[in-house]
């Protein structure tokens, strides 16, 4: 890993994409300490820090819930925006056709529809926190509640606009980072808390030992799973073309176990914002208190984690419909020669190729759900329940870290095949 990061430093090019993803890090970070004006955020830092769902969004958006920054949204709105898009592409035939027929001409135009949803999800998920905090505004004016929904809406579109700006002109998925830099900038924090607590004597050495142990371990388990891999066998067919012979090679589909990443959890989290932000418009309602808070709004109760668990399993199952095309992935096989050994080429490859895939969907689902859940069933009770050392924390800092990686890898080896060829 550190000689790759010499040689990509050792590249102009790349080396100008990480300083400007480094950049767009700080200004993300700056902004999360940019005020709301007309709110008392001391109140609402002791609420964050009794724990609950606003810590686990505190904790993603950088601090920005805990500071009531313009950033406090983070891209959220965003992901809520997408993962709706996704699915109504899937029931609505205009929609689909648009992502998958659609070229460059159709993947502006869903651009264009997510971005209009994103503004409408901020400003309602703004408008809820209205609603939540409204004990806590220094007055009761329309004027005021106005000025708080526009800043959190703008932010969160800046935020927006800033992921894109990474994806686009820095390194790595951009929403993905930014969502990465805000848990990582939390580290110190906690680190902190934790000197705080042992001093205090409010909790033992051996908690926070058996915590740190139980991360490391994740930590392996979690390396493990991302870099293994189910290996489909392709061979392709010798041709002759005049005096010359093409093909005859062997290779392989490489098929990660862990392929959707971190996409599984992040929409898993995002889904589970909604109903809670929902529940904020009638905060004495029965759904609010029977519905909204003790399944959406408490981490550590056993209903939260068993709806958590499904929507991982239900977003991994999701993301691999949408990334592979068995169908698709045998014709493009047999129109350039290629063929799995034993197996007929057509439907009978597509359909040997999806059944390799649910086997190896069914234990990546069942991985990432076990790893972000258990976290916070295990750990519930003790006195250190840090987010940061839980296992969706993890799952995102090494997914994240493991593709942006994997990028700056191919980045350099496509550099070494243009510099070859020159």
């Amino acid at each position: 890993m550190w000689e790759t990061i010499k040689r990509a430093f050792k590249l102009k090019e790349l080396r100008r994409r990480i300083w400007f993803t480094l950049f767009l890090f700080i200004l993300f970070r700056l902004g999360t300490y940019v005020p709301v004006v007309g709110i008392d955020k001391t109140q609402i830092r002791s609420i964050i820090q009794q724990g609950g769902f606003l810590a686990l969004l505190d904790l993603f958006s950088g601090g920005g819930y805990s500071n009531f920054s313009i950033f406090a949204l983070s891209v959220f709105p965003y992901i809520n925006a997408s993962i709706i898009l996704n699915l109504l592409s899937s029931i609505i035939p205009s929609l689909q056709a648009l992502m998958r027929e659609g070229g460059e001409e159709g993947q502006k135009k869903m651009a264009k529809y997510t971005r209009y949803l994103t503004v409408a999800l901020a400003a309602l998920q703004a408008f809820s926190i209205i609603v939540m905090f409204q004990n806590f505004l220094v007055n009761n004016s329309i004027l005021l509640k106005i000025v708080i929904i526009a800043s959190l809406v703008a932010g969160s579109y800046i935020v927006l606009w800033l992921g894109e700006i990474m994806t686009e002109k820095g390194i790595g998925n951009g929403v993905s980072l930014i969502i990465f830099a805000g848990i990582i900038s939390r580290i110190p924090v906690s680190i902190v808390e934790i000197r705080q607590l042992l001093s205090t004597n409010s909790v033992s050495i051996a908690s926070v030992v058996g915590e740190v142990l139980a991360l490391i371990t994740m930590l392996v388990i979690v390396l493990y799973a991302y870099q293994s891999e189910r290996r489909i066998p392709v061979q392709y067919a010798k041709r002759i073309v005049g005096r010359k012979v093409y093909g005859g090679q062997s290779t392989y589909i490489p098929l990660r176990l862990v392929q959707a990443g971190v996409l599984p959890i992040i929409f898993a989290v995002s889904v589970m914002s909604f109903p809670y932000t929902i529940g904020q418009f009638w905060p004495n309602s029965w759904f609010t208190k029977h519905i909204a808070q003790p399944f959406f709004g408490t981490p550590a109760s056993i209903w939260y984690n068993l709806i958590y668990f499904f929507l991982i399993v239900a977003f991994t199952y999701f993301n691999m419909e949408l990334t592979y095309d068995p169908i698709k992935l045998s014709g493009d096989l047999k129109k350039y020669g290629g063929f799995i050994p034993g197996i007929r080429p057509g439907m009978s490859t597509a359909e040997y190729i999806a059944t390799v895939l649910k086997r190896i969907v069914f234990p990546t689902a069942l991985f990432l759900g076990l790893i972000a859940v258990l976290p916070n069933l295990i750990f519930r009770r003790m006195t250190v329940s840090s987010f940061i050392f839980g296992g969706t924390s993890i799952l995102i800092i090494i997914g994240v870290a493991l593709e942006t990686m994997q990028e700056i890898e191919a980045y350099l080896l496509m550099r070494q095949y243009q510099g070859f060829l020159k």
